[in-house]
């Protein structure tokens, strides 16, 4: 569907001023109602219709904040992304890659909870990314989403090491290794029954604690 004269999205960051709080405000409801009507009759079934009459407001309202239905989905997923790049830019810079990844990750999960109760409630964020994972349009958006933020992940590794990311591997190759834990994880964790954000951080910090192990030690056994 063609939006009616899409106008500029607002900006990511949380607005200070009236106006802008109620901009922010109707685009959290947006993404509420949207998350909830997907999570619950499934995405494909799911019309721009049903969830601007779910706020009551218009089409052109939608379409001022959102490309079409895709955007909504990945709407907090996206906010999530953002602070871990962030943090992974703050992490200090002794620290080796891995271990950066590692603590910026686990780090991001201790607040995210908080982040996401602003926009949505944590429980309906679990149950979107079960959607996600159920729904092969959503989930090959998720696979390019995924490629586009490990490689910003590994330019923001090789800045902190120092390196040309496009003459030297390891940036790319450490940061691929991290993104395949995550996914990986991810999975696991959609499969279980605790959907909290202290599960999904446990189950994460215990998959990612073998990853160095895993990579350098012997499989075999004797």
């Amino acid at each position: 569907m063609t939006p009616p004269n899409p106008e500029p999205k607002p900006d990511a960051p949380r607005p200070t001023g009236l106006r802008e709080r109620k901009k922010r405000r109707t685009r959290d409801a947006l993404v509420r109602a949207a998350l909830e009507l997907f999570t619950s009759q499934g995405y494909e079934q799911t019309t721009v219709d049903e969830i601007v009459d779910a706020v009551d407001v218009s089409q052109r309202t939608f379409f001022r904040y959102f490309a079409g239905k895709e955007e909504a989905v990945f709407a907090v997923q996206e906010m999530v992304e953002r602070q871990f790049a962030e943090r992974v830019r703050a992490r200090p810079a002794h620290e080796p890659p891995l271990q950066a990844l590692r603590a910026a990750v686990l780090d991001a999960w201790n607040a995210v909870g908080e982040s996401i109760e602003e926009i949505v409630p944590v429980e309906l964020h679990m149950r979107t990314y079960q959607l996600i994972e159920s729904t092969p349009a959503l989930l090959a958006v998720e696979m390019r989403r995924s490629v586009e933020m490990e490689e910003e992940v590994a330019r923001i590794i090789a800045e902190r090491e120092g390196l040309d990311v496009d003459a030297d591997p390891r940036p790319r190759v450490a940061v691929a290794a991290f993104g395949g834990v995550m996914r990986m994880t991810g999975r696991r964790w959609g499969a279980g029954q605790d959907l909290t954000v202290e599960s999904m951080r446990v189950v994460t910090a215990a998959h990612l604690d073998e990853l160095a192990p895993a990579l350098a030690g012997d499989w075999r056994t004797t």
